[in-house]
């Protein structure tokens, strides 16, 4: 279930930095959980589908690794 706050509309709001920084965390870390759900459930399926998953969280992974390089960037580091 995804936060309501965070809705998944296409409205473009002006954040703070300090609110666009908490946002942009939040979300890597929501999209890092669900990794982790998608990880265990690709092992109750077989076949091309258990691939397909794992080549998802492998791509989600990969979007998760660029947000965090943009949050070291936005801290300044």
């Amino acid at each position: 279930m995804h936060d309501p706050e965070y809705g998944h509309g296409h409205h473009h709001e002006e954040h703070s930095p300090e609110e666009a920084f908490a946002l942009l965390k939040y979300m890597a870390d929501h999209t890092r959980h669900h990794c982790e759900e998608l990880h265990d459930l690709a092992h109750s399926v077989n076949g091309d589908a258990e691939s397909l998953i794992h080549e998802a969280v492998e791509s989600f992974r990969s979007g998760v690794e660029k947000l965090d390089e943009a949050l070291t960037r936005l801290k300044g580091e």
